[in-house]
């Protein structure tokens, strides 16, 4: 395979995707060409890459190039992982500046007003990349990290619905961490699906391999004294804040152990994470943070100072973190390369497709996340006709935000913006509307500056 990763400067992503492909033996003699248009970050990712090839003898070809079309042509799978400019200030932007206007958003990434900008900002530019696979290699597989996934997957695959375009989100694999814990059996030993949209999703089936039996019941009783002690963002910030040391982890799902001495807050970063579960009895994937950026009546009952110390510690985290290369598996990427290639059938937990009847209650042009059986045609996502009402009604509240976003970049109509914001269910106002968005194309015209009129 030639293997082309879109964003490489960033150690974490390089240096991490690196590890997981050389590892794996069906990988083995591949050509992997690095691109980002940091030319200082790409050489260190690319020589820390060969040094470690070099010291391992490993038979893979290790390539770097600023220029993206140059590397597409003829890849047979790309892989992006990108931001655009800088951000935690751009984060902080999407958040404040709607705060100030008024708007009750609980984070600002992904959904509601920041949701909206954010992806104003990105989706254009992987569509571009994008219009360059579709001339140079559009047999590639295309896998995309960044966020705000759904709206970015919706859009492609709007304008490239053959284009083989897969979002991957690594939220699915939280339940990996703590149902094995809460139901007294090995993780391989539960049979798992999930489906919704993407940081807005519920775990739709749940049973025990070994009996059969239908294993939801045991999460609906056992959770709530469960996540009354576990563990959460705000009990770990405090631990690393009174320490100035990382927390230990233990065993493959590297779960998080404090002192036996700590007080954790009960439902830490799961306020309304519990609604969800109390209300439409259905285990979200997601925490609060996420969650809320979706519901109109998230501010309400989500943890606030969860949310805040989770945003803290993730920025102290990636200051703190000094990416390596290790041969280890820590994404689905290289399983679903080796489900291609061995035409496996494996159930992959969580690929963003577009829906096309797979939920029915919701719109077919939009993307959603749901299983999917890998095999070298393609991929075989798994329907859910009988998909929770009530938790699709959620969800359908929001499918017209990600269809207005994707006409304004596809169409660089600014209109669409402010329809895609009345269209959300975290804005209740109007009058400020145009102001907003008229500062923000300001504050970010580097990005934003197409939708001006």
């Amino acid at each position: 395979m030639k293997l082309v990763l879109i964003g490489a400067g960033s150690a974490q992503f390089g240096l991490g995707t690196l590890g997981d492909l050389f590892q794996s033996m069906p990988m083995h003699g591949s050509e992997i060409m690095l691109v980002d248009i940091n030319r200082e970050a790409l050489d260190d990712v690319q020589q820390k890459g060969r040094a470690f090839l070099e010291e391992h003898r490993l038979p893979f070809t290790l390539g770097a190039t600023t220029d993206r079309r140059e590397a597409l042509s003829g890849a047979d799978v790309v892989v992006i992982s990108i931001e655009v400019g800088n951000r935690f200030r751009l984060w902080d932007e999407d958040w404040t500046i709607p705060q100030q206007y008024g708007f009750s958003q609980v984070y600002g990434e992904n959904g509601g007003p920041g949701g909206v900008f954010h992806a104003l900002r990105i989706t254009p530019v992987i569509v571009s990349i994008c219009d360059d696979v579709s001339e140079l290699c559009p047999d590639a597989w295309v896998f995309n990290y960044s966020n705000p996934m759904s709206a970015i997957t919706t859009t492609v695959l709007r304008k490239y619905p053959s284009l083989k375009f897969v979002g991957l989100c690594h939220e699915v694999l939280s339940l990996e961490r703590y149902l094995p814990e809460m139901l007294g059996t090995p993780f391989g030993n539960l049979s798992l699906r999930s489906a919704g949209l993407n940081h807005f999703s519920v775990l739709v089936e749940a049973s025990y391999r070994d009996t059969k039996a239908d294993a939801y019941p045991d999460i609906l009783a056992k959770a709530p004294a469960f996540f009354e002690k576990e563990i959460g963002y705000s009990d770990i910030l405090s631990y690393v804040m009174r320490t100035g040391q990382a927390p230990r982890t233990e065993g493959d799902s590297q779960r998080v152990v404090l002192d036996v001495g700590r007080s954790a807050k009960s439902w830490s970063d799961r306020t309304l994470f519990r609604t969800i579960l109390e209300e439409y009895r259905l285990l979200p994937i997601t925490v609060d943070s996420h969650l809320g950026e979706y519901i109109q009546w998230a501010h309400d009952v989500a943890d606030h100072k969860g949310i805040k110390d989770f945003y803290t510690l993730y920025q102290l985290q990636l200051s703190h973190v000094k990416p390596r290369i290790e041969l280890r598996r820590e994404e689905r990427l290289v399983l679903i390369l080796e489900g291609i290639l061995a035409d496996s059938a494996y159930e992959e937990p969580a690929v963003n497709v577009m829906n096309n009847g797979l939920i029915p209650s919701l719109p077919d042009s939009i993307a959603v996340e749901v299983p999917a059986k890998v095999r070298r045609s393609g991929l075989e996502p798994i329907a859910f006709p009988s998909y929770p009402k009530g938790f699709a009604a959620l969800l359908r509240n929001y499918c017209g935000v990600y269809d207005l976003l994707a006409e304004a970049v596809l169409t660089k109509k600014r209109e669409y913006v402010i329809q895609a914001l009345l269209a959300n269910p975290v804005v209740d106002r109007h009058r400020p509307l145009h102001e907003m968005v008229d500062l923000m194309i300001e504050r970010q015209r580097p990005y934003l500056d197409y939708l001006r009129d």
